[in-house]
C-alpha cells in the first residue's frame, strides 16, 4: 500500500490503528482467506468518517469487517482497506427497555445486556455470531426473529459524509436484505426496543435456542452459516440433500452430513475450494430441481 496514503491517514488515526498486511483468515469464520493491503481501526466517528472521506477521495475500495462470520475473502487477499470498528463504536447502553449498541458491538453481547436488564425479544440473536453492524445490512435473524422485529432506529453515517437517523421502516427491512444493500453507508449505532421480561423465561429460551444450534449445526467446523438464502417455498439444506449433495467435497470444502444447508472448512479449504463448492451446489439444485439457490456469503477480493 502507497505510503503517502498511509501518512494521510494519520492525520485521523494513530499508527496503532493503521496496520497492513494483516492475515484475513485469522478474522473471518470460514478461516480463508489472504492479506488486506490496509488494515484501519477507528474508535470514534469523526475517525471512521475522516477515514472513509480519505479513501473515497484516493478511490481506494473499502469493506466494513464485523465478525467475518458471512465473508468469504479472496486467498489473494483484498487490495483496498478493511476497517474493523475499535471498542469506542462497540458501546451499550441499557436505558428502561431500550438498548443503544455501536455498530461494533456483538450481537451476543447485546442480548447478554438485555438479559442482565431482564428485557426479552432478543433471545433469537444471542448465537448469531456477528456485530450490530453487519446485523443492520442484511436484517440478521434466526428461529423466527429479526432486527427488524427490535430495531426501533439507527443512525447511518452517508457516503457525503453526514449522519442521518433511519427509522425501522426506512432501513427497508426485508428477508436478509435492507436499505445497506442499496445504499453506500455504514451503520454507527442502532437502538433496539425491547419489552420487559422474566429473568427464567429469558434464559430458557436462550437456552433452548442454543441447544437446538448445537443439535442441528455443524458448529465445530468453520462455516458462515447458513451458506444460501432460503427460497421461497423450500428448505435450501433439503434441496441440496435430494440433490444428492450431502458431504460432497472440493477439497476441503464440505456440504456438512449434519446441516446439508453449511458449506464447511474441514480442514485447509481454501476461498476457491468454497467458492467452487457453493457455485457446483447452486447449479446442481438448479439443474435438478429448478430451484435458484442465492448464495448468503458475501464474497470479497478476486476470485
Amino acid at each position: 500500500m502507497d505510503t503517502k496514503i498511509i501518512q494521510e491517514l494519520r492525520e485521523f488515526l494513530t499508527q496503532e490503528q493503521i496496520k497492513t498486511d494483516v492475515l484475513l483468515k485469522d478474522c473471518t469464520s470460514f478461516k480463508t482467506g489472504g492479506k488486506a493491503g490496509l488494515f484501519l481501526i477507528p474508535e470514534t466517528e469523526d475517525e471512521l468518517a475522516g477515514s472513509l472521506s480519505l479513501l473515497k477521495e484516493k478511490d481506494i475500495p473499502y469493506f466494513i469487517l464485523g465478525k467475518g462470520s458471512n465473508l468469504l475473502v479472496s486467498d489473494s487477499g483484498y487490495a483496498g482497506a478493511v476497517i474493523k470498528l475499535g471498542e469506542g463504536l462497540s458501546q451499550i447502553q441499557a436505558e428502561g427497555t431500550i438498548i443503544r449498541a455501536g455498530a461494533g458491538a456483538s450481537l451476543a453481547k447485546v442480548a447478554r445486556v438485555a438479559r442482565q436488564e431482564t428485557l426479552t425479544g432478543f433471545e433469537f440473536a444471542a448465537g448469531i455470531p456477528g456485530t450490530v453492524g453487519g446485523a443492520m445490512v442484511m436484517n440478521a435473524g434466526a428461529y423466527g426473529g429479526e432486527m427488524k422485529d427490535v430495531v426501533e432506529s439507527v443512525r447511518l453515517l452517508l457516503e457525503d459524509g453526514s449522519i442521518r437517523e433511519f427509522t425501522c421502516e426506512e432501513m427497508k427491512f426485508g428477508y436478509r436484505t435492507g436499505i445497506l444493500k442499496e445504499i453506500k453507508g455504514v451503520a454507527l449505532e442502532t437502538v433496539f426496543a425491547l419489552q420487559k421480561g422474566e429473568g427464567e423465561a429469558i434464559d430458557a429460551k436462550m437456552q433452548d435456542f442454543a441447544a437446538r444450534r448445537r443439535e442441528k449445526q455443524p458448529l465445530e467446523y468453520p462455516s458462515a452459516g447458513s451458506t444460501f438464502k432460503r427460497p421461497e417455498g423450500h428448505f435450501a439444506g433439503k434441496l441440496i440433500g435430494d440433490a444428492g449433495l450431502s458431504g460432497y467435497a472440493i477439497g476441503d470444502a464440505k456440504v456438512s452430513e449434519k446441516h446439508n444447508g453449511f458449506v464447511i472448512n474441514t480442514g485447509n479449504a481454501t476461498a476457491k475450494d468454497i467458492r467452487d463448492l457453493i457455485f457446483y451446489v447452486k447449479e446442481k439444485v438448479e439443474k435438478e430441481t429448478g430451484v435458484v439457490l442465492e448464495p448468503e456469503v458475501i464474497m470479497v477480493g478476486e476470485f
